[in-house]
């Protein structure tokens, strides 16, 4: 049995077995992520699209994401590669890439206009071992580590990577513990230390996806802008809207003028609000 320290949960996981995200293991005693290099995704995407709307607007970056996450958003965008019962077959068809590979195809594709790689789709810091291997090549050939995270990760274990990393796009998905404990199963302190630790070392933008009736109210939005612009008023914050799916059909898409009405809140306390998905 060993403790994998990667979050709050400090899961003891016996020999062969997995934690809570179903990625890391435990190997002749050593916790280690199974997913190491395997990539399940990877795609040529505009910067704007992880949401990084300040930083190198316009380029591109090429993005690649594995399977397994530490939270279970029912409303969760990339269901098979994070927790359904599709990860299965995730898994069979993911593909193995060497950090020297990934970092050659970064390096190639800078004729199509590309800075680096972006870990994301899933939770990318439970395999923090493979993106700070990659992140040392790719400094090398002076491209861009960006990291699209849930910030869930106790900065203690996975802070060697603030080193590398250039810019980040972290969920503060709600601002009560009710919202992260019952419906998330996650941590929300875990994460506000994660970003105000994160702000310190790199490029940062925010993002919030607004769920009718769970986190959409003009006090959360107040409060949480709030807190963000203790840590800087100039740090980006996304209001997004969220679209039945998944786990969470029981509700309607959230409206739009919502969404507009709750960027004037946010206004007020930051400089740089920006809707998605409207």
């Amino acid at each position: 049995m060993a403790e994998c320290k990667v979050c709050y949960r400090h899961c003891k996981i016996d020999e062969g077995n997995y934690g809570f995200c179903g990625v890391r293991t435990c190997k002749d005693g050593v916790v280690v992520p199974e997913n190491y290099g395997r990539l399940t995704a990877i795609a040529l995407d505009p910067i704007e699209k992880k949401p990084l709307n300040r930083f190198y607007p316009g380029s591109k970056i090429l993005s690649v994401g594995s399977y397994g996450c530490n939270l279970r958003c029912p409303f969760c965008q990339n269901s098979d590669i994070s927790w359904s019962d599709e990860v299965a077959i995730s898994k069979q068809e993911s593909r193995y890439v060497l950090p020297e590979e990934l970092s050659e195809l970064a390096e190639e594709l800078k004729p199509k206009g590309n800075i680096g790689v972006a870990f994301t789709y899933n939770e990318p810091l439970i395999s923090y071992e493979y993106i700070l291997d990659t992140a040392k090549l790719l400094k090398q050939k002076n491209l861009k580590v960006v990291m699209v995270s849930n910030g869930m990760a106790d900065t203690s274990t996975v802070g060697e990577l603030f080193q590398y990393v250039d810019a980040m796009n972290i969920d503060l998905k709600g601002f009560t513990d009710y919202y992260y404990q019952d419906l998330l199963k996650g941590n929300r302190q875990m994460v506000m230390d994660f970003i105000e630790e994160a702000v310190k070392h790199c490029y940062v933008e925010l993002t919030t996806l607004i769920i009718p009736g769970e986190n959409d109210s003009e006090e959360e939005i107040s409060n949480l802008s709030k807190w963000i612009s203790e840590l800087d008023k100039d740090i980006p914050l996304h209001l997004s809207r969220f679209f039945p799916r998944f786990k969470m059909t029981d509700r309607d898409a959230t409206s739009v003028d919502w969404i507009y009405h709750l960027k004037d809140v946010a206004e007020q306390n930051l400089k740089y609000v920006y809707t998605g998905n409207c």
